[in-house]
């Protein structure tokens, strides 16, 4: 919990006292923010299975995607505080309702909180895989404290280009970041694995969200998973980009987003990662 005192626990370091509810880009103090828990069957089918994925969205986040399609919970905050002990009984109880992981969603800026609870957790009886699903705007310090916890880490690598990232992210940082995060979490889990029944049990599934224009630069990001990370990855190639949050209340300034993903724009991305070697492709059709 040290972290927190003079946090840097994601990219931004932005040196507050977070134990003392000083707040930064995250705008969350000394416990996390949930903005609902429940099982979840919008996941791949290898974490949502047939009884759901045991989401956990956390509220408020350490980017500003102004397409965020969450944008009520990453930048208007819904949700309340959960201290420790109500974070474990909320894993107990997506447990008990038959989930088979629990899904740390935007987990990035409260890794200590998470790693606070979850002991809690097993004391109770917590069984199920930890998956971390993530921007991958994630620190390497945050990322090693994870270790050994975390069974399944689902990032989604955004964009290639910094310019870009600094422009619909406010982070300039981020393709830097996101290589280095993601090299780390292959290297703790491996290559995803599956149960005899399909669910994923442990590795790395990254995902890839396809943008109008070409503005994520699908090619390079396929490129650095198959010759950095392995052409043996497990990815998902999504679909769902639609205009959201800011791009609505501002469409002049971020015109090339501001339309749906085509479908001509998906199968290009499909075909991308196939010509650069990747073959572990989730099998889902668009929308």
């Amino acid at each position: 919990m040290e972290i927190l005192r003079d946090c840097e626990v994601c990219p931004r370091n932005c040196h507050v006292n977070r134990l003392e509810n000083k707040t930064a880009v995250c705008r969350t103090g000394r416990y996390a923010y949930v903005a609902s828990a429940s099982p979840h069957f919008g996941e791949e089918d290898c974490l949502r299975g047939w009884n759901g994925s045991g989401t956990v969205f956390f509220s408020f986040c350490n980017l500003k995607c102004v397409f965020c399609q969450n944008f009520d919970i990453s930048w208007e905050g819904n949700g309340q505080i959960f201290t420790p002990e109500q974070l474990a009984r909320l894993m107990i109880y997506l447990q008990e309702s038959g989930c088979h992981n629990i899904n740390f969603v935007t987990p990035e800026h409260v890794v200590p909180q998470v790693i606070e609870a979850i002991p809690l957790a097993i004391e109770r009886g917590l069984r199920l895989p930890i998956v971390y699903n993530t921007s991958a705007y994630d620190s390497m310090h945050s990322l090693k404290l994870m270790e050994g916890i975390v069974d399944v880490y689902m990032p989604d690598f955004k964009f290639w280009d910094s310019e870009l990232s600094f422009l619909y992210m406010a982070a300039r940082d981020y393709p830097d970041v996101a290589r280095l995060a993601i090299k780390e979490m292959h290297r703790q889990v491996g290559l995803l694995r599956f149960d005899d029944q399909g669910l994923a049990l442990r590795g790395l599934l990254v995902r890839h969200l396809v943008m109008p224009n070409r503005v994520s630069n699908t090619r390079k990001i396929c490129q650095f998973i198959a010759s950095d990370i392995s052409m043996d990855t497990y990815i998902n190639i999504m679909d769902q980009y639609r205009p959201e949050g800011r791009v609505l209340k501002k469409p002049e300034k971020y015109q090339e987003i501001n339309r749906r993903t085509s479908f001509p724009e998906y199968e290009e991305a499909l075909r991308i990662a196939r010509d650069e070697g990747l073959y572990r492709i989730d099998k889902r059709w668009m929308h």
